[in-house]
């Protein structure tokens, strides 16, 4: 069997040539990163979790009409995924404050906000991926004014989606953070939601005990990231909801 080739490796997944023109394979890793990779670890089943999860969401959102790079998962650690031009931005969706945004502006975490609110930020991790304004991304050509209004509406779309999930099952979504790449079919272009979807992209806290499910656990220390993975997908029905974390997670196909 020919070896495939490797395109992409980043903090927490690989990116292989697909088997067919205009397809890539998207396999995730165990690794687990935070504060610009200043702090790692090796979670063993994260990969396997955050592969199904990504799968649980994007086909949700390829259901409703947000259109995405996902086309199937081939795996427990792989998913096949449209290939696609990737806009060089984080677009991060806020409900309430957390993280940077509390630091920044002095807002108590968890303080609710008054309307979602999206932010961008710049893709260089050299730099620390820097917030940036449509200013900016407009006068370096990252993207076009249409672009940014597809963008958030691609952004507010997947917020409203997500939302309502996670409310349906105990869940508040903090906020996240998606990728959006072009694709073209002739003349015409349109944007999708690219990268990954998963806890390691959103902040999601319990409703009643604002238990932290998310890759907050990882970065301050408050427990097992495995762990507060699973129960996310137990919540959601990916696992079954009697599962508790093992080492090589159960999932259902």
């Amino acid at each position: 069997m020919a070896r495939r080739k490797k395109i992409y490796e980043g903090k927490a997944k690989i990116l292989y040539e697909g088997p067919e023109p205009g397809t890539i394979v998207q396999y995730f890793k165990d690794d687990a990163t935070a504060f610009n990779a200043e702090k790692k670890d090796v979670i063993e089943g994260k990969g396997v979790l955050n592969n199904r999860l990504s799968e649980f969401f994007m086909t949700g959102l390829n259901g409703i009409g947000v259109p995405t790079h996902f086309i199937k998962r081939l795996n427990m650690r792989e998913q096949l995924v449209r290939a696609c031009e990737i806009v060089p931005l984080e677009i991060i969706v806020r409900n309430y404050a957390a993280g940077s945004m509390s630091k920044r502006l002095g807002i108590e975490e968890g303080t609710a906000l008054p309307r979602p609110i999206v932010e961008y930020c710049y893709k260089d991790d050299k730099l620390g991926d820097p917030l940036v304004t449509e200013e900016h991304i407009a006068a370096f050509g990252w993207a076009s004014q249409q672009d940014m209004d597809d963008i958030v509406a691609l952004a507010l779309r997947v917020n409203d989606y997500l939302s309502g999930l996670m409310y349906g099952v105990g869940i508040r979504l903090v906020d996240f953070k998606i990728e959006v790449g072009r694709v073209y079919d002739g003349d015409y272009q349109r944007l999708i939601v690219a990268d990954e979807i998963s806890p390691d992209s959103c902040r999601l806290w319990d409703i009643e005990s604002g238990q932290k499910l998310d890759k907050d656990v990882f970065r301050h220390d408050l427990g097992n990231l495995a762990d507060a993975y699973t129960e996310v997908a137990r919540r959601l029905g990916v696992m079954p909801k009697s599962a508790t974390h093992m080492a090589k997670p159960k999932l259902i196909n």
